[in-house]
């Protein structure tokens, strides 16, 4: 018998001390160089989207890997990338932790349309109030800790 799935994801993690690194130039490119991270590891991207210190990644994972293993090799992986084309100078490194939402189906075509929307957005809101917010939404406590 076949697997089915639907595991959906929508990830979010920064820059290390959330440095405004990624300019807007070639942010595009280094969404392109994570979506094929992804790909390679049978995930379907449905959307990345980001500003200068964070990012979304709206995707859905394969039965095969989990969770913390994707995120990491996209960390290391981008890392590596952006070291090695120079593609933003002030980058340092990501933040060590990151943000991890499930949602239904139904729920992705609104999740594209904020992660599109990550500019206007966050003419209003920062990523830490973003983020507070995303996570008591989905019931869980704020720790202000991790974030120094």
């Amino acid at each position: 018998m076949p697997t089915y799935t639907d595991i959906t994801y929508h990830i979010v993690f920064g820059t290390k001390n959330r440095i405004p690194a990624l300019d807007k130039p070639r942010r595009d490119e280094l969404f392109r160089f994570i979506w094929g991270v992804a790909e390679e590891r049978h995930c379907h991207v449905y959307r990345i989207g980001g500003v200068e210190g964070h990012l979304h990644l709206l995707t859905s994972l394969h039965p095969t890997i989990a969770l913390a293993n994707l995120v990491k090799e996209i960390k290391t992986a981008s890392s590596s990338w952006i070291k090695g084309q120079h593609v933003f100078p002030a980058f340092d490194y990501w933040q060590e932790g990151y943000g991890a939402f499930t949602l239904s189906a139904d729920a992705r075509p609104a999740l594209i349309d904020y992660i599109k929307g990550q500019e206007h957005h966050h003419a209003r809101e920062n990523y830490v109030q973003e983020l507070q917010r995303m996570v008591r939404t989905v019931g869980l406590e704020w720790q202000p800790d991790y974030l120094p």
